[in-house]
C-alpha cells in the first residue's frame, strides 16, 4: 500500500485525504489542529504538527512516498507556511515526490492574454513572490508544482458571495477557477504519475476562463437575485491580473476537470451544496 502525508488538511486538503484513501493509500495528515473531516476514516492518521518549525517536522518524519504540501496561511505567517514549510519538508523528507499547491497569483498578466506554465511569472504582490520562492525549493528539490487557479466548491465561492451580498461590482476582468475536488483529482493524478519530466510545474485549472461579469450575470440569473447597481472603488493588484491560465499541460499528461466551465461546477456541485445548507 503507498503511503501519502498531507501537510494541510483544509479545504483542499481534506478533500485530498479522502480521494488517497479511497485509491487505497495509507493517508496521513498534518494538522494545525486535530480536527479535520477525514477523522472518521480508517487509512487515516491525523497529527498536529506546524509544518513552519523544522526540529517539529524532522521528529515526525517518517518513510512516505509523497508528500503533498496544502497548507493554507494569511497574514504574518504566510512566509512561514509557504516558504519554510516547503523547505523544512523537502529537507526531511528527501526520498518521498514532494507536491506544492501554489496559485496562479504568480501570474500579473492584465493584457487578457493566454497564460501558460512558461509565461513569465513575475508576482506583483509580496504574498506571490514568497510563493515563487516556495516553488524554486521545490523544485530544486525534484518536486511538483501545481499553480491553483481560484478554488471554488461547496460552501465556497467569492462570485456566489458577491451576488448574494449584492457586493458592489468592479470593471470587468477574466476570471480563471478551478473546483476543490478537481485540484484534489490532479494531485492524486500527480502522485500516481510515474516520471514527472522538468520543468515540473503545472497550472490546475478548469477548461473555461470566463469574463468575471459573465459569471456574475449567470448567477444572477440561475439565483433570481439582481446584481448591484453600484460600482466598487476597489483597485488592488489581484484585481487588475487579467489573464487566460491554460490547463493544456496537465491534460496532456491524461488528468481532465470533473467540472470542466464554471456552469457545470455551479450546477452539479455548488448550488446543490447551497439549497443543501438551507433546508
Amino acid at each position: 500500500m503507498p503511503s501519502v502525508l498531507i501537510a494541510g488538511c483544509g479545504y483542499v486538503g481534506t478533500a485530498a485525504v479522502k480521494l488517497f484513501a479511497q485509491d487505497g493509500w495509507n493517508v496521513i495528515g498534518w494538522t494545525r489542529t486535530e480536527l479535520c473531516s477525514g477523522k472518521g476514516q480508517a487509512a487515516i492518521a491525523l497529527r498536529a504538527v506546524d509544518i513552519s518549525d523544522l526540529e517539529t517536522v524532522r521528529r515526525h518524519a517518517f518513510a512516505t512516498d509523497v508528500v503533498v504540501h496544502c497548507a493554507s496561511s494569511g497574514g504574518n505567517s504566510y512566509r512561514r507556511v509557504y516558504r519554510d514549510g516547503a523547505a523544512n519538508l523537502a529537507a526531511c523528507f528527501p526520498a518521498a515526490r514532494l507536491i506544492f499547491s501554489s496559485s496562479t497569483r504568480v501570474y500579473s498578466q492584465t493584457d487578457g492574454s493566454s497564460v501558460t506554465e512558461e509565461s513569465a511569472a513575475e508576482p506583483d504582490s509580496e504574498n506571490a513572490k514568497i510563493l515563487l520562492e516556495a516553488e524554486k525549493i521545490v523544485l530544486e528539490n525534484d518536486g511538483v508544482v501545481l499553480r491553483v487557479a481560484g478554488i471554488y466548491g461547496p460552501g465556497r465561492s467569492f462570485l456566489l458571495r458577491t451576488i448574494m451580498n449584492r457586493d458592489a461590482i468592479s470593471g470587468d476582468r477574466l476570471v480563471n477557477q478551478v473546483h476543490r475536488d478537481d485540484i484534489a483529482s490532479a494531485i492524486l493524478f500527480l502522485a500516481r504519475f510515474g516520471i514527472v519530466n522538468p520543468p515540473r510545474i503545472f497550472n490546475v485549472v478548469d477548461d473555461t476562463p470566463a469574463p468575471r461579469k459573465e459569471i456574475l450575470q449567470w448567477l444572477s440569473a440561475r439565483l433570481g437575485l439582481p446584481l448591484s447597481n453600484s460600482a466598487s472603488s476597489a483597485n488592488t493588484k489581484g484585481r487588475r491580473s487579467n489573464k487566460r491560465v491554460s490547463n493544456a499541460k496537465l491534460r496532456a499528461l491524461g488528468w481532465a476537470p470533473a467540472y470542466p466551465s464554471y456552469g457545470e461546477g455551479f450546477e452539479r456541485s455548488v448550488l446543490p451544496a447551497l439549497q443543501t445548507s438551507a433546508a
